[in-house]
């Protein structure tokens, strides 16, 4: 098994006692299932890296923990086990190991996610019809974001769903001072790599 993130140790450390073995056990299984699968820490929480792309997450919350595929919207499901409008994860809410598909339905996942990353399939961004549009970012959200370089990547990197979090918190602020503030603090945040709603993901 190639060497482990020791930031992910940590993460399932720090995390509640019902969730520990549920991380070490997806953990586990990704490695099993995918030789030379890679592990590293994106938006504070674990994530799995095959062929140079994002494989799947996991993360774990106060009551349950979320999976999730990077792919998921390209995949097959023939089981029928996962939910692909759920934010986090594609899985449900998994509050025991039992929540988790079996060990030989888990890896024949993995392994047709893994495929997809091995031929170079990309994710086709859709919008359907009464979906939301790709998120409109103010100009003074951007003038402000450049001037941080590490949190410009950051948010340059997230998804449109995390970059609309934090555009929609700000510019739904009431006042201006309140504006100046969430501004303030969300570059201050995604200069430390966090989504919006980082405080709901247990570290």
């Amino acid at each position: 098994m190639p060497a482990k993130d020791k930031r992910i140790d940590e993460y399932i450390a720090k995390s509640q006692d019902f969730a520990k073995p549920i991380l070490t056990h997806i953990r586990e299984v990704v490695h099993k299932a995918i030789p030379g699968v890679e592990e590293t820490m994106k938006w504070s929480f674990p994530h799995f890296v095959y062929e140079g792309e994002t494989l799947c997450s996991m993360a774990s919350f106060k009551q349950h923990c979320a999976f999730g595929f990077w792919k998921a919207s390209l995949m097959k499901d023939p089981h029928k086990i996962m939910d692909t409008k759920e934010a986090m994860g594609h899985l449900g809410k998994i509050t025991s190991v039992k929540d988790l598909p079996s060990n030989k339905i888990f890896t024949e996942y993995l392994k047709e996610a893994a495929k997809l990353n091995e031929q170079g399939v990309k994710v086709k961004k859709v919008i359907k019809p009464g979906a939301k549009k790709e998120v409109e970012i103010p100009d003074y959200f951007m003038k402000s974001l450049k001037k941080n370089k590490t949190a410009f990547k950051t948010f340059e990197e997230f998804s449109p769903s995390h970059k609309r979090e934090y555009v929609e918190w700000i510019t739904e602020a009431k006042t201006d001072e309140t504006k100046n503030k969430r501004l303030e603090t969300a570059i201050e945040w995604m200069a430390e790599g966090k989504i919006r709603n980082w405080k709901y993901v247990k570290k």
